[in-house]
């Protein structure tokens, strides 16, 4: 995941800045050369790594960090506040223009940064959001990009406005703008060719679309894995085409994160989203300080909210709640349970947004075994209909068949029966825990109330 490495070394610091009771200007200058380096091994610009610890180190060796109560806390809130600033203090929105008049985006960026999938994803976003966007094919070298659009146009439920590869970029996106106008779309998303690397022959493309097109919006996709290539890119094709903002990719894989921190400072232009995986839903608006909060290990409980709010079904979770107050849950209601924990990005995507947590994340990846999940959900597809809604009648015979059917032990299969019956019973002393009708020892002080 990007930051962990830097989130463990910030995460270190602070803690030796907390133990102390008062600082001196050495203690913060030590905790601040440590910081640098730790900024440094993250991939961050060596010019916005010095322009950052000057701005911190200018405010953290202040009279009112060194006299307050909890300097140590003081310092951290900095470091916070500086790395916000640095990413761009406040979230950008793409601008659209009003009422039912056509905004068009042109998405450009290197082959391989997942240009295609990213435009596709960014038209479910807008779809979502109320907008009628059609995407434009562009896209007339690399083999199978039309079809790629095509197959993910379609997932996403975006129409793909397309004319092979034979003709010239500039005349498809011509007559995607005139087609859109007729169909009564808004958005007209254009997905160009990418490159290897940037040529000159790629950048007049590009500007041949723009000099025949009012281009509303030029959108740099970059992937995140490149670390200061990304930065570089980003200055190239804001110098030579001119772009308005960027989406980051690959910002989940194993990344030091140094691009997201450094593309603002060098390029001047905002990250508007973030790649966050490879499903064409995971696709995150760019919020700067949950970006900061994450990176200083203290969560992201707002972006857990809203995937938590798209995820999961309201009215299942009323049920579900009901069935776990009655322990009358099944197999199926554990499954759905997974299934929902699947849609948000796995158990180790969602621990990570909690606060304190991404410090514990390596021992919570050892516990969290994602293929134990996998084998579990086969063992309960195994399961009849009946056998899922009951579990009180798996016998051995159903046990080895369940086995055969999941490719795994009966051992396993014995193990998951008696976790989720050691779960019912807890299940069935939770009304006294949540200051219900049997909660004596609780129920009186108010009630303990759990998190469902």
């Amino acid at each position: 995941m990007a930051f962990e490495s830097l989130t463990d070394k910030l995460q270190n610091v602070f803690k030796n800045l907390r133990s102390k009771g008062r600082l001196t200007e050495a203690d913060v200058k030590t905790a601040l050369k440590e910081v640098k380096m730790a900024l440094l091994e993250a991939d961050v610009s060596y010019k916005v790594v010095k322009q950052f610890m000057k701005a911190v180190q200018e405010r953290a060796v202040g009279q009112d960090v060194m006299t307050g109560l909890n300097p140590g806390q003081m310092v951290i809130k900095i470091v916070n506040e500086e790395l916000v600033r640095l990413m761009g203090s406040e979230t950008t929105e793409i601008a659209f223009k009003p009422g039912n008049e056509i905004t068009v985006l042109m998405m450009v960026g290197l082959q391989g940064a997942g240009k295609t999938t990213t435009t596709a994803k960014l038209a479910g976003k807008l779809k979502a959001k109320g907008k009628k966007p059609l995407l434009v094919a562009c896209d007339v070298y690399r083999p199978a990009a039309i079809t790629q659009l095509q197959v993910n146009g379609e997932k996403q439920g975006v129409d793909v406005f397309a004319m092979g590869d034979k003709q010239k970029p500039v005349n498809i996106a011509k007559a995607a703008l005139e087609y859109a106008k007729v169909n009564s779309y808004n958005t007209v998303l254009i997905d160009t060719a990418g490159r290897l690397h940037i040529d000159e022959d790629m950048m007049a493309e590009l500007e041949e679309i723009k000099s025949n097109l009012t281009v509303d919006q030029t959108l740099l996709v970059v992937d995140a894995m490149t670390g200061q290539d990304a930065v570089n890119v980003a200055e190239t094709f804001s110098e030579k085409v001119g772009i308005d903002g960027v989406v980051l990719t690959k910002l989940d894989g194993d990344t030091r994160g140094g691009a997201a921190l450094s593309i603002k400072a060098i390029s001047g232009k905002p990250i508007l989203y973030v790649g966050m995986g490879e499903k064409l839903s995971d696709l995150e608006q760019f919020y700067p300080e949950r970006m900061a909060s994450r990176i200083l290990g203290m969560g992201d409980v707002m972006s857990l909210i809203e995937k938590a709010q798209a995820n999961i079904d309201e009215e299942k979770a009323k049920q579900m709640e009901q069935k776990i107050k009655k322990a009358s849950f099944g197999f199926d209601d554990y499954l759905e349970s997974m299934n929902q924990m699947k849609n948000m990005g796995g158990i180790s995507s969602v621990l990570s947004m909690l606060p304190g947590m991404s410090a514990q994340m390596g021992d919570i990846e050892s516990m969290v075994d994602e293929k134990e999940l996998a084998r579990k959900e086969a063992m309960i597809l195994s399961m009849t209909p009946q056998e899922r809604a009951n579990p009180d009648i798996l016998n051995v015979s159903r046990k080895n068949r369940i086995a055969r059917g999941a490719g795994v032990d009966i051992s396993e299969v014995n193990r998951m029966v008696k976790q989720f019956e050691q779960a019912k019973k807890m299940m069935k002393q939770m009304p006294g825990l949540m200051g219900g009708k049997g909660g004596k020892k609780f129920g009186k002080r108010g009630g303990f109330k759990l998190p469902f």
